[in-house]
């Protein structure tokens, strides 16, 4: 098979994204459907110790593991451990102020023990629109490279 030109291989670069995109929006609608049933997540196992995870942070309330499918070099998911309704940032209430509190200092934790302190990005993704694909709020810890804007 005669070798690829660089045209070529950035035309199947730009294919293989669009086919990846496409399966996490796919993801995205098919996890909503079940957002708010009240069956246990991915997370709720992880917390539960069903699923093993590598742990980064944990006090009574924050849980902080490395992600399984990481998009920077340090990725690490910051979640409460009582999920109490917050499926996605768009279901925040006035009562949940304390653990979004928590949960954005614990992000600061993170990046202090992964040393990435001096850059790094928290993002949270909020509906199926957003690409969130499990229904209990989670934020994303990136870091360990130059992050570029805009994000999305």
């Amino acid at each position: 098979m005669a070798a690829m030109n660089s045209s070529s291989l950035s035309l199947l670069r730009a294919l293989s994204s669009i086919s990846a995109t496409s399966d996490e929006e796919a993801a995205a609608r098919a996890a909503a459907v079940n957002a708010d049933s009240g069956a246990p997540t991915i997370f709720d196992k992880i917390i539960s110790k069903e699923i093993p995870s590598t742990i980064v942070y944990e006090d009574e309330a924050v849980l902080a593991f490395r992600d399984i499918s990481p998009q920077a070099p340090v990725h690490v998911l910051v979640i409460p451990k009582l999920r109490d309704g917050l499926t996605d940032l768009g279901k925040a209430e006035k009562r949940h102020e304390d653990i979004l509190g928590r949960l954005l200092y614990a992000a600061k934790i993170v990046a202090e023990k992964e040393g990435i302190i001096d850059g790094f990005r928290v993002v949270i993704n909020s509906g199926p629109s957003a690409c969130q694909s499990v229904y209990h709020l989670h934020l994303h810890v990136l870091g360990g490279r130059q992050m570029k804007w805009p994000p999305g």
